[in-house]
């Protein structure tokens, strides 16, 4: 691939629950349009012969077999709840493929929380290496670079914790965010494609809602927005009928193709 091409693939596109919840039988859960089956969210992004990871959810493994991921030379964190971290250990799979450690980029609070959560990977000494991710940990204090491009941090807050988006040349990912700093507005200006948190119709304490989402998307003005971290409540094809041009909803598998 051409390092002046970004191809976005989305793993995941669901809410913590993933969609269809358990034990539920509603309009969504039971839906036969395959875009309304939702893993928990994360996103590849490829360009060169680079491949960055944005969160291990609980499904890596799953999504990683379904988009035929076959590398992953960094990890990026955007915060440290489970449905965005519970899938590190499947990154030893990679360490086996690519012969090395994976770099894992994250805010400081983030890192500490996976020594916390994941305390076998990060002991000074394992008798059973192989059953151990091997990780370089990097805390993200600005921007920085990862196969000769450069990784912008965008911060957010999720409710009242500050959690990170991320840019990479005109493309942005933003999910778990119900406010946008406004020290944060500028690295949002000048987008081609904008993947933004969109959780349900009804308001939330920690995640826009679909009203929410729409409005700051056309302030931010992308040509092109897809909301993600999406609960059971908005069926793919009706709530794409209702919305602006320019803006759908994200679906597990979507590929997204940037120069």
């Amino acid at each position: 691939m051409s390092a002046d091409f970004i191809t976005v693939t989305v793993l995941g596109s669901g809410t913590s629950h993933g969609v269809p919840m358990i034990a539920c039988d509603c309009p969504v859960c039971t839906s036969t349009d395959p875009r309304d089956k939702r893993m928990r969210p994360s996103i590849l992004i490829r360009y060169g012969d680079t491949s960055v990871l944005v969160d291990t959810t609980p499904e890596l493994r799953l999504q990683c077999l379904a988009h035929d991921v076959r590398r992953v030379d960094a990890v990026l964190y955007t915060h440290y709840h489970i449905d965005h971290v519970a899938g590190l250990d499947d990154l030893r799979r990679f360490n086996w493929l690519q012969e090395g450690a994976i770099p894992v980029h994250a805010q400081a609070a983030t890192l500490d929380r996976l020594r916390v959560m994941f305390p076998y990977v990060f002991e000074a000494a394992n008798s059973y290496p192989s059953a151990v991710p091997n990780l370089t940990l990097h805390t993200i204090d600005g921007p920085f670079e990862i196969g000769g491009r450069t990784i912008t941090p965008i911060p957010l807050m999720h409710g009242k914790m500050p959690v990170l988006g991320f840019r990479v040349g005109n493309f942005a990912y933003c999910t778990d965010v119900n406010y946008i700093p406004s020290e944060s507005w500028p690295m949002l200006h000048g987008l081609d494609v904008l993947i933004l948190d969109a959780l349900r119709r009804r308001p939330h304490p920690t995640h826009f809602n679909l009203d929410e989402a729409v409005s700051h998307a056309k302030q931010i003005g992308a040509k092109r927005t897809l909301f993600t971290h999406i609960a059971h409540e908005l069926g793919h094809a009706e709530t794409n009928a209702g919305l602006p041009g320019g803006m759908e909803l994200a679906y597990d598998g979507a590929v997204i193709e940037l120069r």
